[in-house]
C-alpha cells in the first residue's frame, strides 16, 4: 500500500446536538485520528482543523460552509472515508458520507476501540461549557 492510499477522511461529530456537546467530540475526533493511525493511515480531520481558534467560526454559516469544501477537497485524494459512529451521525457526517458516495469512496463504518474507557478519561477532562469561539 503506497501512502495516497493511506490518506483517509475521519468523520465524527463536531457540533452535536448543540455545541454543549462540542469539547467532547474534539476528544472523540482526536482519538479517532489517533486509532487511525494506529491502523497505519493518515487521517485528516478538517472538523478538528477549520474550526481552531483564528482557522474558522463553525457558527458562522459563510464560514463553516468554507471548511465543508475545504475538506471535501482535501477528502477528494484520500482513498476512503472513516465514519466513527459511537456518538451517532451527524447532519454534517451524513454530507460527507453522501459525498465520498458520489465520488466513489471506499466508506468504512467503525468503532473507537475501548469507547468506554475514552469516555471514562474525557470526563475528568471536558466540562460541559458551551463551545464559545475566542475573538
Amino acid at each position: 500500500m503506497d501512502d495516497l492510499e493511506k490518506l483517509v477522511v475521519i468523520e465524527s461529530p463536531f457540533k452535536g446536538k448543540s455545541y454543549h456537546e462540542t469539547p467532547l467530540n474534539i476528544l472523540y475526533a482526536r482519538a479517532c485520528a489517533h486509532d487511525c493511525l494506529k491502523k497505519g493511515e493518515y487521517p485528516f480531520a478538517s472538523h478538528l482543523f477549520y474550526t481552531q481558534d483564528g482557522i474558522l467560526d463553525d457558527k458562522n454559516e459563510e464560514e463553516r460552509i468554507l471548511g465543508i469544501n475545504a475538506g471535501i477537497a482535501w477528502g477528494n485524494q484520500a482513498s476512503k472515508t472513516v465514519v466513527y459512529i459511537d456518538r451517532g451521525i451527524s447532519k454534517g457526517m451524513e454530507y460527507g458520507i453522501q459525498r465520498a458516495k458520489e465520488s466513489g469512496k471506499i466508506i468504512e463504518y467503525r468503532n473507537l476501540p475501548n469507547y468506554e474507557k475514552f469516555l471514562e478519561k474525557a470526563e475528568k477532562i471536558v466540562t460541559m461549557e458551551e463551545y464559545f469561539f475566542k475573538k
